[in-house]
């Protein structure tokens, strides 16, 4: 039996709700990932408080389940902030948590921290309790730079990146532990910030597979309005998850296929930001004469999310950079084959050509042709599909790594 009773999860910016509106601006898979994280550990008999940011009219505190609950507590301003610029009101951040906990009467046994605001912010706060802290980092300033590439003076304004590299190198030198995700990752630490530690430990982001699943037999689907035949994307609508590159793609693969493509997620109240984004998109897809082919959805309900999985033909992940990629396991759990961006750290828990086909998304012709192979090829599809779910089965289901995670508290307490 742990002696582990109480987490703490700091999970700061976003909309993060126990339903989240994934695709929302900042909402994406850090917030799946904390949720199911969090409720899993509670399935082991563990409490879990989700520390995150109080803003517009959000309640104070949103329960997930009987053990698991969102707190949230107030910074700033009372508008939604995005993550790049929410540090100079982190301290306050920091005074009312600490207020709240004194008042509640809370003690936690762990604090674990997601992405770099939260890691500062767990650093202050355990600064004052005198205790520790654990950190997941989801991305890394420096590598996200390195991917985006673009014109610097621009990138800087918009993503702060010299104000996330700096604390970055002292969160990772200051947390008891951290967990990344993939090999990838945890040499990206060296590569970029000269860090390595034996208290750098691999754990990959687990996958729903009782929600995310292929139907049983006479199981009916859910009705949604869809072609017969298409290729899927889901993500945030967002300049750096490759959108553009799979609409370029898909006028290669219009003359060969009569399949469609469907690019899903978006937030139901849109910042500038994201519509500005869109529209790039939506006049991409008239400049390349597509309207007929492409669809983009909109928000889609996260209780239709796995409908859109198992539909679909093909998934397909084309993000320049990143991280992990928890949409293309969620598909792949639902055994739909996938393509996905060979420049992410998913890459290092796929086999190319075995359970996944993995691309250069920038390439048209690569992106097309990989499209192209699994649309007309039926036998590599199935295998594909079949390899495909057997891996999530077998590496990623959440109840494996929440005990993994659990037992990394432990041994790092």
């Amino acid at each position: 039996m742990s002696k582990i009773k109480n987490i703490c999860m700091l999970s700061v910016h976003g909309y993060f709700d126990p339903e989240p509106i994934l695709g929302a601006t900042d909402t994406g898979g850090q917030v799946t990932y904390v949720l199911e994280l969090s409720k899993h550990l509670a399935q082991l008999g563990i409490k879990a408080d989700i520390y995150t940011r109080r803003f517009e009219d959000r309640t104070e505190v949103d329960p997930v389940n009987a053990d698991v609950r969102v707190i949230r507590i107030p910074c700033g301003p009372e508008n939604f902030i995005r993550k790049e610029d929410l540090f100079p009101y982190l301290d306050e951040y920091v005074e009312n948590m600490l207020a709240y906990m004194n008042k509640n009467s809370l003690h936690y046994d762990v604090f674990h921290s997601h992405y770099w605001d939260a890691g500062y912010t767990s650093m202050r706060l355990t600064e004052k309790l005198g205790t520790h802290f654990f950190y997941t980092a989801h991305s890394l300033g420096a590598w996200k730079k390195e991917q985006m590439g673009g014109d610097e003076k621009e990138m800087e304004k918009l993503f702060k990146f010299s104000q996330r590299i700096h604390w970055e190198n002292i969160i990772f030198r200051t947390a008891r532990a951290q967990t990344v995700t993939t090999i990838d990752g945890k040499e990206n630490y060296k590569r970029l910030y000269d860090f390595a530690s034996p208290a750098l430990v691999i754990i990959p982001p687990g996958v729903d597979t009782k929600r995310f699943r292929p139907l049983e037999p006479g199981e009916k689907e859910h009705e949604i309005d869809v072609p017969e035949r298409f290729v899927f994307a889901l993500s945030r609508i967002d300049s750096n998850k490759g959108l553009d590159f799979l609409i370029n793609a898909f006028a290669k693969v219009k003359e060969k296929s009569d399949a469609q493509l469907l690019i899903g997620g978006g937030s139901k109240n849109p910042k500038q930001h994201e519509i500005d984004v869109k529209t790039s998109l939506l006049n991409l897809v008239e400049d390349l004469n597509l309207g007929d082919r492409v669809r983009l959805t909109g928000y889609i309900p996260d209780e239709l999310l796995e409908t859109y999985y198992r539909k679909a033909e093909l998934f397909v992940l084309p993000s320049k950079y990143e991280p992990f990629g928890m949409t293309a396991l969620e598909a792949m759990s639902c055994g739909t084959p996938v393509i996905a961006t060979r420049f992410g750290g998913i890459r290092d828990d796929l086999k190319n050509e075995v359970d996944s086909l993995l691309v250069d998304p920038s390439d048209p012709d690569e992106l097309s042709g990989g499209i192209l192979k699994v649309l007309t090829n039926k036998a590599l599809a199935d295998r594909l599909s079949g390899n495909g779910l057997k891996t999530i089965r077998e590496r990623f289901a959440w109840e494996s790594i929440a005990a993994r995670t659990l037992e990394f508290y432990e041994r790092h307490s």
